[in-house]
């Protein structure tokens, strides 16, 4: 395994048609892509692995040529640049949605800026996670099928281009030259019945860019956001949406799979569902943003789960898209993993995980929905009374809680104040809106709560509250505690906790999620990175505590930590690389409220752009 046939996984930007998602490497090739939807199995893996993983790559002939890449501004549009003394080359990668044409379909076009450059392109899928054989047919110079399988089902690829093309074990490839401002394109098609290609149609990719342009600005003028780091906050918002399944309105916590927290490690997870919490949490970062399009759409999706609960009226923490149950894990041993770390793993154990802090989360964003979207039904409320019954009933149970722990459950804090969110939000809810509630039983489960939380949680030796009762360590989740107004963030208690937390996870803007060794143990093997969410929150605890020097010298900080086009992957490594699945999304929504918070409090102490 060489390490240089594998990118730094911040080297890629993504494309997608709110069905799936594709990473788009700054060397012109497309090394990760699921069809037709996020939970599909993968057509091109190579940054799982680079031979067998499959790939679609454009690029030219310039031995000695600079990559950039950037987005056209305010759209998910990627051009990729090759910069060299020879000759200067673009290629640009689009995904229309259904406005914008037909979904399903990734566009590439090819252009010379300056000179006469040769160029090649290979498109190599390798179907079912590169674990099925396909077929391949050249209709014409110009239209090649795939045939392959994809999961259960037959998947037919249609690739067509302005250029001859040829076949080659198993690949189309093609060779061609451009000379100044001339330009050549591919479209990669899932075909479904018997219809005409679209690409058929003589101006469909000029006019599927023009539309897919116009859509994204369009979409992101909706934005209420005006303010300090506006870029920055509306590229988390494209990305968001970009998560976000137009069919069934739920989001997905990131587009894929089995890219690890620590390389050679075994930490390697599946997030291609849709979890409760980040969910929730992405709902409150779109609704802060004016998208109660997107909030409604969600909600009419969580609460169509909470008429399918699980024996004894519980949430599962995580579901497939289309609101099935996600498959347990498996393993896929034939391919080497990113830079050799294995398992490579599909689905998630963690599905079965009781992990109590969701009901928080969702009734945070229902409370928040019904203030600052559309106001709930009868209907939706009765949902809420029976989960915040179960809540009331089972609060006091361990749990292996966010960060989905498998060391074996305790009483982590984080659950606990999110138990006290959720029975809380129903309280003020039921109040707001004259619902019918069993109010004795919840102000006595929500006091009760809150209480516990002060006697066992918090550590006088340690002065602040730990991960769980009689535990050594903070934990990175409870910068959350003010966010969700469980605590003052000027309250001593909080003040002395926040500091506690800094001494032993914090290292500049960077911030761990906890600390492994003797005193904790996850249940895993290997050390993992900085997380950038948790780095976030503790920008909005700075600003919500009044700290807004340092709160926006960190915020600023933590921008920097972006990659070349403004994404974010779940942690940061000893050299700031990026790792953990990418993007993902509970970073980009932890990334615009906090920009929010601290925007706000910023211009109200009268400070300067």
């Amino acid at each position: 395994m060489r390490a240089n046939r594998y990118a730094p996984i911040e080297n890629y930007g993504i494309i997608g048609d709110l069905h799936t998602v594709a990473l788009v490497g700054n060397d012109g090739s497309i090394d990760f892509l699921c069809l037709p939807s996020f939970d599909s199995p993968s057509v091109f893996a190579a940054l799982l692995d680079a031979d067998r993983g499959g790939r679609f790559q454009i690029a030219p002939r310039l031995d000695d040529a600079v990559h950039r890449q950037l987005y056209l501004p305010d759209t998910n549009v990627l051009l990729t640049r090759f910069l060299a003394d020879s000759g200067v080359a673009e290629i640009s990668d689009f995904m229309p949605v259904e406005d914008a044409g037909v979904a399903h379909n990734l566009v590439r076009r090819a252009k010379t800026v300056r000179g006469e450059l040769s160029f090649r392109m290979r498109c190599d899928p390798r179907f079912d996670y590169a674990r099925a054989s396909h077929t391949v047919e050249r209709r014409s110079d110009t239209e090649i099928l795939f045939v392959g399988r994809s999961g259960a089902s037959e998947l037919v690829l249609r690739l067509c281009s302005s250029v001859p093309m040829q076949v080659a074990e198993g690949a189309a490839v093609a060779e061609f030259t451009l000379g100044a401002d001339e330009s050549a394109w591919f479209v990669l098609e899932v075909v479904v019945g018997e219809g005409p290609s679209p690409c058929s149609r003589v101006d469909y990719v000029s006019d599927s860019f023009k539309e897919t342009v116009n859509f994204w600005r369009g979409w992101i003028s909706r934005s209420t956001y005006k303010s300090r780091w506006r870029e920055m906050v509306n590229r988390s918002a494209l990305v968001l949406k970009l998560l976000t399944s137009r069919e069934h309105g739920s989001i997905v916590a990131a587009p894929t799979f089995g890219l690890p927290e620590t390389i050679g490690g075994v930490r390697n997870w599946d997030y291609r569902y849709s979890w409760i919490r980040d969910s929730s949490f992405t709902l409150y970062g779109l609704m802060r943003l004016g998208y109660t399009g997107e909030a409604e759409a969600f909600m009419r999706w969580m609460m169509a789960r909470c008429q399918a609960l699980q024996p004894g009226g519980s949430l599962q923490i995580m579901y497939a898209i289309d609101g099935r149950a996600v498959m347990g894990e498996e393993t896929l041993d034939h391919l080497e993993g990113y830079l050799g770390s294995r398992p490579v793993r599909i689905g998630n154990d963690a599905r079965s995980h009781l992990q109590l802090d969701i009901y928080g989360e969702f009734m945070d964003a229902v409370y928040l929905y019904d203030k600052y979207g559309s106001p709930i039904g009868y209907d939706a409320w009765k949902n809420v009374v029976g989960l915040v019954d179960w809540v009331c009933e089972h609060w006091r149970e361990k749990d292996e809680s966010i960060w989905e722990v498998r060391g074996g459950r305790r009483e982590f804090l984080y659950s606990r104040v999110m138990c006290w969110v959720a029975i809380d939000r129903a309280i003020r809810l039921a109040n707001r809106r004259s619902f019918p509630a069993s109010f004795p039983r919840w102000y006595e489960a929500r006091d009760t709560i809150y209480r516990d939380i002060y006697d066992r949680f918090w550590d006088p030796a340690r002065r602040g509250f730990v991960q769980h009762p009689g535990a050594a360590t903070f934990d990175a989740a409870a910068l959350l505690m003010p966010l969700v107004r469980f605590v003052s963030p000027t309250d001593p208690r909080w003040i002395d906790t926040l500091r506690g937390i800094e001494q032993e996870l914090v290292s500049d803007s960077l911030v761990y999620r906890y600390r492994l060794g003797e005193s904790f143990s996850d249940g895993l093997t290997g050390q993992e990175g900085t997380f950038s969410m948790c780095s976030f929150w503790y920008v909005e605890c700075l600003s919500r505590m009044g700290d807004l020097h340092k709160a926006r010298f960190f915020f600023d900080k933590m921008l920097g930590y972006a990659n070349h086009v403004g994404l974010y992957g779940e942690e940061l490594g000893p050299r700031a690389q990026h790792l953990g699945n990418f993007p993902q999304a509970f970073t980009h929504l932890a990334l615009i409220s906090a920009a929010y918070d601290l925007d706000r409090r910023l211009s109200a102490a009268g400070h300067a752009g």
